[in-house]
């Protein structure tokens, strides 16, 4: 499979441990532990797919994965041996064990793909579940009534409780259950659960360029903020690796030359609201980093 990516980050894979020598006989050879670039699955949205990054590729055509995403860059880096990205655009929690209906074939449930031999395995999930298309629309529409105020924080708390904060700890058991699942299937496999690029800067906005009101941005920050510390702790919880992608500078206002996340007019190829090739670079990297391999040739641990 041919993988085109935008940083080659360098790192071996190999773990292998030669056996302990006995005291009185030849050496016995222990089994060697499965290597973590021997079998690479990736799971997740449409933040690890990457829809309308150029190099589309992979059935169904419908996920919109980009082989310049983030998986791909961790394969490339790793020289994974068998590599399956079963990642698709618009997948939710559910979409682990049941399918994902899609205008045309449907996309697998993405647990199908596991196996106990597994080596590795990263996921990226739970923004869909959260909500994030649906609130950003609903903010969008909203700010067209009061611009310089917060008429979409008014709307998710006009209860008297925050609908954000209660999505926030729904997705979260959610996630659980998914990290759950990977240990119940892989077993011996290396965890990885990524968290999502910061969408909003955390206090000024860019109205209307992005339409979220300007009291309305540090209030839909916030919301993703928690939603990276909820995944985080469910990691940390289920004793794998969390992925921290969080780094101020690169949201949707940003210039162009800095964004990570294309803004609701994306300027370089990306689906809006979404990373761009850049972005995922940048999460790839990561993601490898965490993993043990940072750069120069050190080996995965």
């Amino acid at each position: 499979m041919s993988r085109t990516t935008t940083a080659r980050l360098a790192a071996a894979a190999a773990l292998g441990l030669t056996g302990a020598l006995t005291l009185t006989a030849a050496p016995a050879q222990a089994e060697e532990p499965t290597a973590l670039a021997d079998r690479y699955v990736a799971l997740g949205d449409s933040f690890t797919a990457g829809p309308l990054i150029p190099g589309a590729y992979g059935k169904p055509a419908l996920c919109l994965r980009s082989s310049n995403n983030y998986p791909n860059v961790v394969a490339d880096a790793i020289g994974a041996t068998e590599f399956l990205d079963v990642s698709c655009s618009a997948a939710i929690t559910d979409h682990m064990t049941q399918p994902q209906a899609l205008l045309g074939p449907d996309n697998p449930p993405q647990f199908d793909t596991l196996t106990p031999d597994t080596s590795l395995v990263t996921v990226g999930i739970g923004g869909n579940d959260f909500g994030f298309a649906d609130v950003l629309i609903k903010c969008a529409s909203l700010s067209a009534t009061n611009p310089g105020g917060d008429p979409c924080k008014k709307h998710y708390t006009r209860t008297g409780e925050d609908e954000l904060e209660l999505r926030v700890s729904e997705t979260a058991v959610k996630v659980a259950e998914v990290l759950g699942g990977i240990k119940e299937r892989s077993p011996d496999a290396t965890v990885a659960i990524v968290g999502y690029l910061q969408i909003l800067p955390e206090n000024e906005g860019c109205w209307p360029k992005v339409p979220v009101a300007d009291d309305d941005v540090p209030y839909l920050d916030q919301a993703q903020t928690n939603l990276n510390a909820a995944i985080a702790k469910e990691a940390d919880n289920a004793g794998v690796t969390y992925v921290d992608v969080f780094e101020r500078g690169h949201d949707v206002c940003g210039p162009r030359a800095d964004k990570w996340v294309e803004g609701i007019f994306p300027t370089k190829p990306a689906a809006p609201v979404h990373p761009n090739v850049d972005g995922m670079a940048v999460v790839g990297g990561k993601v490898v980093e965490s993993l043990g391999g940072g750069g120069g040739g050190a080996p995965l641990a």
